[in-house]
C-alpha cells in the first residue's frame, strides 16, 4: 500500500453543535448527507452508495465535539483514519466542522473535492 498523506479541511456551518454533531454521527444524519444509507452494528458503521458498500470502524467520538473512523480497508494500518471535528471560534461562536482525512498523494485533490462536495451537501441539509 502507498504513503497516504494527511490533510485538513474546514468548513464553515450556521448550526447548532448538538444538531450537527447529530449530523456527523448517526445513521440517519450520515445518511442524509454522507452516504446513501447508514447502518451500524457494534462500532463498524456500514455506508452505502449506488450498490457499493464501505466499512469504517469507529475509533472514538466525544459528544458535541468530534467523531472518528477507520476504514476497514486500512485497518492493518492504524495511522490511516478519518475524524470530522466541531470547532467553535471563541470570539464570533462561528461553527466549522473540520474534517482530518489521509490519501494517497496522487488522489488528496479528488478526495478534498469530495469532502467538499459532501460538506456543502451537509449545509444545504442543514439550511446553513
Amino acid at each position: 500500500m502507498a504513503e497516504k498523506i494527511k490533510y485538513e479541511l474546514e468548513f464553515p456551518i450556521r448550526t447548532s453543535t448538538k444538531v450537527l454533531y447529530n449530523m456527523l454521527s448517526t445513521p440517519s444524519g450520515l445518511s442524509e448527507w454522507f452516504a446513501d444509507d447508514v447502518n451500524i452494528r457494534g462500532d463498524v458503521y456500514t455506508f452505502l452508495w449506488d450498490g457499493s458498500e464501505e466499512k469504517a470502524t469507529l475509533l472514538t467520538k466525544k459528544n458535541n465535539e468530534y467523531i472518528k473512523f477507520r476504514w476497514l480497508d486500512d485497518e492493518e494500518d492504524s495511522k490511516y483514519y478519518f475524524e470530522m471535528r466541531i470547532q467553535i471560534d471563541p470570539l464570533t461562536k462561528d461553527v466549522a466542522v473540520l474534517v482530518t482525512d489521509h490519501a494517497e498523494e496522487d488522489e488528496v485533490d479528488e478526495a478534498k473535492d469530495l469532502w467538499d462536495s459532501q460538506l456543502n451537501e451537509l449545509a444545504h441539509v442543514l439550511g446553513a
